[in-house]
């Protein structure tokens, strides 16, 4: 499939891109500081990774800046069809800001999931309606295909939720993401889905740049925002899945998306396992998941940003090449053994090198901090210009 084919809707993408960019541009700065005027941080503590109190409001800046993209694209294409979606995503954000705030029970923010899941089903008709012929099933009877659309859609969204764990992670994947589904849905000329996915990468771009290189510009997307990829993410999956006149166009819809999802499905699934093994809540919160190896090993969090997406493009690189040649089944199998060396393999390096040879690893951990220290300089320099947008 020609994944990079541009049609006759690129100007909508492209306004819906740079719309959102701009209006992110021009919103953060007033988020940062009402965030610091309001006190509305992330307070550093053992368990998380920033040393001082950061605002956490990027995912309203990124979800206004989303929200304005849409509805001017809306002059130009029907996007009618995105009612809903946009309404469970606005949902998300509530949920997602107020847990920010208000550190809401976990029990609570999956409730209101549900709810929100629910809408987009039963209001919204989106569901996963095939598995369009892997493991010779097809159609769904109309009960498993609720209760799996429920599991699948809850599931991604906490999936994305938690790998929001050092700077520029959520916003880079969710980049990659949407750029890649986005260019999927030119190729299948389906305009409104395009624009969407487009007007995500614009969205995240600004804040990614904030995110990663900024000081005092500097802000978490939080909860509210990585809860608003989570629910965007569903209703693409579903929208794939669930639409004959794109899913036909894959080789292996299924392989696609869980190539292109690895890092969120695959290394929740790892942590939550190793969790209950243990014996405790697969919501307990730890130092377990795959960008916490990197930090371990000691790379800045833009190094383990950059490392994480490569991988998971790595993955999509692997599903294509097995695209040409493989059959359905065999597209999964070939993801699901590159996701689970992607997301297992770091982890289980980082603690086989701290066992064996303590020192040694100290001291390589030790030389990929000061060669950090050693571009501070250039990273000084970008933050004196991202400060500036």
């Amino acid at each position: 499939m020609e994944l990079f084919a541009v049609g006759h809707g690129v100007w909508p993408n492209l306004l819906a891109a740079l719309l959102a960019m701009l209006t992110v541009l021009i919103v953060h700065p007033k988020l940062v500081k009402i965030a610091k005027l309001k006190s509305i941080v992330d307070n550093p503590n053992a368990r998380k990774l920033n040393k001082e109190p950061i605002p956490v409001l990027g995912g309203v800046g990124v979800f206004i800046g989303l929200f304005i993209a849409i509805t001017a694209v809306g002059l130009f294409i029907d996007i009618s069809s995105l009612q809903i979606p946009l309404a469970v995503m606005l949902i998300m954000l509530y949920v997602g800001v107020g847990d920010d705030i208000l550190n809401m029970k976990a029990t609570t923010k999956m409730l209101l999931q549900i709810v929100a899941v629910c809408l987009l089903m039963f209001v919204g008709d989106y569901r996963i309606t095939s598995f369009w012929g892997l493991c010779g099933i097809h159609a769904l009877p109309l009960w498993f295909s609720y209760l799996f659309t429920l599991v699948s859609c809850v599931g991604v969204i906490n999936a994305v939720n938690l790998i929001d764990g050092v700077d520029g992670l959520s916003s880079g994947f969710g980049m990659l993401a949407a750029a890649v589904c986005g260019a999927c849905f030119v190729y299948c000329g389906d305009e409104v889905y395009a624009a969407l996915c487009f007007a995500t990468v614009g969205a995240l771009l600004p804040f990614f740049l904030h995110n990663v290189f900024g000081r005092t510009s500097k802000m978490f997307i939080g909860d509210g925002g990585s809860l608003v990829l989570g629910m965007l993410f569903s209703v693409v999956i579903v929208h794939i899945l669930g639409t004959a006149s794109i899913a036909v166009e894959f080789s292996s819809p299924v392989a696609f998306l869980l190539a292109v999802f690895t890092v969120p499905v695959f290394d929740t699934t790892r942590v939550m396992l190793a969790r209950i093994s243990k014996g405790v809540s697969p919501f307990h919160p730890d130092k377990t998941h795959l960008h916490h190896a990197f930090i371990e090993a000691g790379f800045s969090h833009a190094d383990t940003t950059l490392i994480i997406v490569l991988l998971d493009m790595l993955v999509i690189g692997s599903w294509y090449l097995a695209s040409l040649f493989l059959s359905q089944f065999w597209q999964v199998v070939v993801v699901a053994v590159c996701g689970l060396l992607v997301v297992c393999t770091p982890p289980m390096l980082v603690g086989y090198a701290k066992r064996k040879n303590p020192k040694r690893f100290e001291r390589h951990r030790d030389e990929r901090k000061r060669n950090h220290e050693r571009r501070r300089g250039f990273y000084f320099v970008c933050s004196k210009f991202i400060d500036t947008l």
